[in-house]
């Protein structure tokens, strides 16, 4: 059975709060398909997945798909969660196979717009052709460092996701992207040198 998931679930819970561990809800999910102990995970988490997925992917109604997805997964999955392991790390693990199970999808099959484009989920700005003497709006800041994001290998990009905006350790990042902590450390120091590079006009 396939709990039902709800529409809105509240986003106001931090992980970790709450009067019991993500460990204690998975082992009600896991040893009784408890619907609420389900609920109150994505309580805690379901903003947090789809702040990544969105942020790797550009596109809100995707972005919510993958949550919804990686919380279903969650129930299906329940019984091979071991409670020594960190429930979000897990979590993200789940939701970073989703992520770029949808990334090889639109290699394969570049989604277009309306107007029979290639869809272009932010506004990109050449930062490779910018002058230095730019001004920039923190507004177009934001859209270079966007840009110079999506130019980078999607698990380079979503490592620098999970430290920058997640606060993951290495452990935790190499733990999620199935590397070691070595590879890890290196993946993103490649990652933030390529990003100097392509933003050095607004540098």
């Amino acid at each position: 059975m396939q709990p039902s998931f709800p529409n809105n679930a509240p986003q106001t819970d931090s992980p970790g709060n709450g009067s019991q561990t993500d460990a204690l809800l998975m082992q009600r999910l896991r040893d009784h398909r408890d619907e609420a102990a389900l609920c109150a995970l994505i309580a805690r988490y379901q903003g947090p997945v789809y702040a990544l997925a969105f942020r790797m992917l550009r596109n809100a109604a995707e972005a919510e798909d993958i949550a919804q997805r990686t919380f279903i997964r969650v129930w299906k999955a329940a019984g091979s969660y071991e409670a020594s392991a960190k429930f979000s790390t897990w979590l993200f693990t789940i939701a970073r196979h989703l992520i770029f199970n949808e990334t090889r999808r639109r290699l394969r099959k570049p989604v277009t717009s309306l107007d029979g484009g290639p869809e272009s989920t932010v506004e990109a700005t050449d930062t490779r052709t910018a002058p230095p003497d730019t001004v920039l709006s923190s507004r177009e800041l934001e859209r270079a460092v966007d840009a110079a994001l999506d130019q980078l290998p999607p698990k380079a990009r979503m490592a620098i996701q999970l430290r920058r905006f997640d606060n993951k350790n290495y452990e935790e990042i190499a733990a999620i992207l199935g590397i070691t902590v070595p590879a890890t450390k290196s993946l993103l120091f490649r990652a933030r040198q390529e990003l100097r590079r392509l933003l050095q006009p607004y540098l």
